[in-house]
């Protein structure tokens, strides 16, 4: 048997809103999206762009990040995260994580915030690991005292919610979305940024078409350009496609959340291993991640041999040369995310996982552990 790290099956409705483009539908799917994204999120704006990274690109060209300003993110997140914002010249300033949600340590986030206030300090993008959260309420006061943006990268967390409301409408300056994540890609690529200020959203808008503004009595090929902005437009095909999987999202939640609780009973307890110790219920086990005590990739390796496809998340950004270069950042300077990488493994989970499928990587992951010593 093979089990893919991650599946994708389209419903029915995906198929119909895809065709009613092929056919010349006079529906904009991409403002009927962005209005029922920020319907289902519970935020005043949702500005549809071509995928998750563009989101967070253009997070940035929001609040207008410049040269030399410093963005403050955990070292355990996808290089995009970092990579938004070398773009603009700026610095990426990484964090050490809590050993437990695999986050940025809030205390850590905390002192280094105390001791830089007035060293250009612009945002924070705090990555929701796994769709699990860190201390929101906490984490928004630290910016109110700080100064500083709170921008959220929810690639993992769509549908997630915190103390009962949805990620992206809990009180970030902007949270990004990701329809086709690290590791998870799927037939078609888009993002999304929601927030409630109308300014940041207004800019994004601007700024999300070439910075173009156009007079709504004149004729459509009459244009002004205002800004320095760039081309981060989905497309009407995935925006169709989209439409469909957010009516479905919290239905595969509840589909995941049985996996999860089958993977919870059958590998508590086994050699080797330690499961995902979730701060609160409303862990959306987007991401499964449990830790080997040894030889990481040697399991791994094992698993693939059976079929069986995982996922590290994430290699730590200090590890990867251009950063490692770039800030002659050493191994041992971020020692929980290091200990960390060396051990976690992303297990396959996704809402069309089968039963039988879920038991199949159970039983490959206890054979493999049985033979550790």
């Amino acid at each position: 048997m093979k089990i893919a790290f991650c599946k994708y099956e389209s419903s029915r409705e995906a198929h119909s809103n895809v065709s009613d483009v092929l056919d010349g539908e006079e529906i904009n799917q991409v403002a009927e999206l962005e209005e029922e994204f920020a319907a289902y999120i519970g935020a005043d704006y949702a500005q549809a762009t071509s995928h998750g990274t563009s989101a967070l690109h253009l997070a940035m060209l929001a609040l207008d990040l410049k040269r030399g300003d410093k963005v403050v993110c955990s070292v355990n997140a996808h290089p995009n995260v970092p990579e938004v914002v070398r773009h603009f010249d700026a610095e990426p300033v990484f964090i050490d994580i809590d050993s437990q949600t695999y986050n940025i340590n809030l205390d850590k986030l905390e002192a280094y915030l105390e001791d830089n206030k007035a060293k250009k300090l612009k945002a924070v993008i705090v990555t929701h690991i796994a769709g699990q959260c860190v201390d929101l309420d906490r984490l928004y006061r630290m910016a109110t005292i700080y100064d500083v943006k709170i921008v959220e990268d929810a690639s993992e967390a769509l549908g997630a919610t915190y103390k009962g409301d949805k990620i992206g409408s809990t009180g970030a300056d902007i949270t990004c979305f990701n329809f086709s994540s690290h590791l998870k890609k799927d037939v078609c690529n888009g993002g999304m940024i929601v927030s409630n200020s109308q300014e940041i959203m207004e800019r994004a808008k601007l700024l999300s078409s070439h910075g173009m503004k156009r007079d709504e009595d004149s004729l459509e090929y009459i244009y002004d350009v205002v800004d320095i902005g760039f081309d981060y437009s989905m497309s009407q095909l995935d925006a169709a496609y989209i439409r469909a999987q957010i009516k479905e999202q919290d239905n595969n939640l509840v589909r995941v959340k049985e996996i999860a609780e089958m993977y919870n009973k059958a590998l508590a307890g086994v050699n080797h291993i330690t499961i995902p110790k979730p701060i609160s219920d409303e862990h959306p086990y987007s991401l499964y991640i449990i830790k080997v005590d040894k030889n990481r990739d040697s399991f791994a390796l094992e698993l693939k041999k059976h079929g069986v496809e995982v996922g590290v998340h994430y290699i730590p950004l200090h590890f990867l040369s251009y950063y490692k270069h770039k800030y002659s950042l050493k191994v041992n300077n971020f020692p929980v995310a290091l200990t960390t990488y060396q051990q976690v493994m992303s297990l396959p989970i996704y809402p069309r996982m089968q039963d039988k499928e879920v038991q199949y990587v159970i039983d490959k992951i206890k054979s493999v552990a049985s033979t550790r010593v």
